[in-house]
Parts: C-alpha cells; structure tokens; sequence
C-alpha cells in the first residue's frame, strides 16, 4: 500500500504535480537525450534500434560490449537513456509505460528507492547483454533503449497489482499478470529460438524481469545497501586518515629498571636498542611493543629533548 492509499491522507487520489516526480525526471531526461540524438544524427532514413550508424551522441553512450571491455563502463547504463531515431514510437511506448506503472511503484517505495531500482535494473540489463555478446561475438553488437529497466518496472508492478485491469488497444481488458507473462513468454521465447542474433534485445528485457522478481520476493532495498555502503567507506577513510605513532607521555609507559641501568651505560648503546624498537613498531605495529621497549622509547625522547635544551 502506498501512502497516497491512505484514507488518512487523500480524498480523491494525488494529483499529478505531486505523483511520480522520479518518473517524471527520468522521462525528461529520456527527451532530452532522444533530442540530441535527433540533432547529431547526419543522415535521415530507417534507423534500427540495435544496429547504430552514426550520430555522435549515439556514439558516446550506446552500449557496445567491445568497448565495454576497453574501459568504457559507463555505457553499461547510458544505453537505457538512447532510443531508436527511426521511429518516434520507440521512446514514446518506453516512457507511456514508465509513467503507468512506474509511478506507483515511486508511490510505494519512495522516490530515492524507486531510482536505484530503476538505474541498477538498467544497469543488470546492460551487464547482461554485454556477458551474451561475449558468449557469441557474432551476435548483436549494438544496444539502445529502456525497455529492460521498463520491463523490469512492469514486472514489479504486476506482484504488487496483479488484477488490475489493462485494456489491450484500448479494448481487450486483461490482468496485469497476464499481460506480463505474455511479454516475458515471448522474449523467452524468442530468446531460444533465434538466440543472441535477434533484432531486439531480449536478454536485457529478461534480465530486467529476473531482477525485479528476485528484488520482490527477496525483499531487497537497495538504498539501505548503498547507505550502509558509504557508511563503510567513510569508516575506512577516517582509518587511513588517522596518525599510525602515539605520542608518549611518562603516565604511559613504566621505565624499567633494568632498561634504566643498561641504558646509563652510555647514549651509543641506547640509541642502538632504539633502532631495534623503531624497526619493530614500523613492522609490527604499536602493539608488539614489550614494557622494556616502551621503556626504551620514553628514555630516548628525554635524552634527545635534554639534548634539544
């Protein structure tokens, strides 16, 4: 249950200035993009939506394995914000779905939980197609599009509502489960048949469908894991930031009276007793230092003082 399902706290529903405002950001975006991709394309004429052939934005972003594994890791999510320039009908489909359903799920977990599911599910898909090109380098070479983060957010809808009624064109009303397994059913499908060369990119919509079932009935929440996350880090950089030697003071460390009488023999003897000490500190750490070692070290920083004076 979302929190706008609250008797509490509506009376005819939210309106769509507060609703889906990650949705909304992520749509923008995609527009955004798609018009710059529009305005660098140099040629006009049919444009597949996995096979580029120019356009300096498509370039730099489209997911490509072969430059994936020269370093370019970003394209493993930068796909999913490119869509096909041939066909106005690409994005448009894309972003009608993540606004139908993606804004419930902003509803039900959040605006900042919603974005890391919608960007890791981009992020799977990516991952995988690029592991499937490295099965078959023959296969597609080339990726655009949000269909696997979009796939992933239906999917996740369809647990959480799977009767609510979606008309086919407008007509046919079915389940929402129903028309998921459909979907799935046939990229599965196709998946097997035509395998790594089809036209479209069916093994990021699968693994956009996997993540989503694993992240429902798991019960995952990826946010929690990011801030435990950087908590962690921020543990570990305060560790290397912090000053390795102690300053010793006399309440610290009991001079022993043996260390005493063997180091009045003479400063030679005890400043070749401190080289052993400071080598073991360096090595070993402040822990592995004995009583008499200790003792050693206080002696030297008031010999050297009194030599400073």
């Amino acid at each position: 249950m979302g929190i706008y399902d609250r008797d509490y706290y509506r009376s005819d529903g939210p309106s769509f200035f507060n609703q889906g405002q990650v949705c909304k950001f992520l749509i923008l975006l995609n527009v955004i993009v798609f018009f710059l991709q529009l305005v660098t394309y140099p040629q006009r004429g049919a444009y597949l939506t996995l096979q580029q052939e120019g356009g300096i934005v498509t370039e730099w972003l489209d997911l490509q394995p072969a430059r994936v594994m020269h370093g370019e890791v970003w394209r493993l999510l930068t796909y999913a914000f490119l869509h096909s320039v041939g066909s106005i009908w690409h994005i448009v489909f894309n972003m009608l779905l993540l606004w139908w359903f993606g804004k419930d799920m902003e509803d039900l977990y959040g605006p900042r939980e919603f974005l890391f599911f919608y960007l890791v599910a981009a992020a799977l898909g990516g991952v995988a197609f690029t592991v499937d090109w490295i099965v078959d380098p023959e296969g597609t070479r080339s990726c655009i599009g949000a269909s696997g983060a979009v796939t992933a957010v239906l999917v996740l809808c369809a647990f959480h509502y799977p009767y609510r009624r979606i008309l086919i064109f407008y007509l046919l009303p079915v389940p929402l489960w129903l028309m998921v397994v459909v979907v799935v059913g046939i990229d599965f499908q196709t998946m097997m048949v035509i395998g790594h060369r089809a036209d479209t990119a069916v093994v990021v919509h699968l693994a956009g469908a996997a993540f989503a079932a694993l992240y429902y009935k798991l019960n995952w929440r990826l946010s929690s894991w990011g801030d435990d996350f950087l908590r962690w880090w921020r543990t570990q950089r305060r560790r290397r930031v912090q000053p390795r030697l102690r300053v010793y003071r006399e309440e610290d460390a009991a001079p022993s009276v043996s260390v005493a009488a063997r180091a009045d023999s003479g400063d030679e003897q005890l400043e070749a007793k401190l080289d052993e000490v400071l080598a073991k500190l360096k090595e070993h750490g402040e822990a592995s230092l004995t009583a008499d070692e200790r003792s050693i070290l206080y002696r030297a920083s008031e010999l050297f003082r009194k030599r400073r004076s």
